[in-house]
């Protein structure tokens, strides 16, 4: 049986996909993912704007968690605010502690990531990492085709209603981070 994982899903499902909260599968705590998932044989996780709510030290221990438990071949699919969209109106509202009001889902946020550090949270656990959209840092957006049965990301070039390809209104870094599957021979 295929398990795939949606981590601080919030409201977010999916077909064929298991929603998790932080309050039953907090990403900095092993013990969690070991009662979760003892067989350690989890074929995908997917993060919607989760890992902008941890610290970066944090953010690499919930990456080495997420590699630890994923079988070999497993992905995890990871977008974030990227830093390097030139909008103010974005930046305001993504911004260390949100836009100002403490009910606002991005009043948690504790770092704002662009592209390379994202990717080096990721590659330092030991995954294989492609960036699937993401502003370079002259603010260029970059797109990758990705398939949205893998794990759809809403606040995504395609999927997200503010963006037009005359116009972008919100954008994320995404990233697949893949764990290598090695056979010796």
């Amino acid at each position: 049986m295929v398990m795939k994982v949606i981590l601080g899903a919030g409201a977010t499902t999916q077909n064929g996909w298991i929603s998790t909260q932080e309050s039953e599968l907090n990403l900095l705590d092993p013990n969690d993912f070991d009662r979760m998932f003892p067989e350690k044989n989890v074929d995908a996780f997917l993060a919607e704007h989760v890992w902008e709510h941890m610290t970066e030290s944090e953010g690499r221990v919930a990456a080495r968690n997420c590699f630890d438990y994923l079988r070999p071949g497993g992905y995890l699919r990871c977008a974030v605010p990227d830093a390097n969209f030139r909008n103010e109106a974005y930046q305001q509202m993504v911004q260390l502690g949100g836009p100002g009001p403490a009910d606002h889902p991005a009043a948690s946020h504790k770092i704002v990531y662009d592209y390379r550090t994202f990717v080096s949270v990721f590659a330092d656990a030991g995954f294989e990492v492609a960036l699937l959209e993401y502003c370079d840092d002259d603010g260029c957006f970059h797109y990758s085709y990705w398939n949205p049965d893998d794990g759809r990301i809403g606040r995504s070039w395609r999927f997200d209603t503010r963006n037009s390809p005359a116009q972008l209104g919100m954008v994320s870094i995404i990233v697949d981070a893949k764990k290598p599957l090695i056979i010796p021979v």
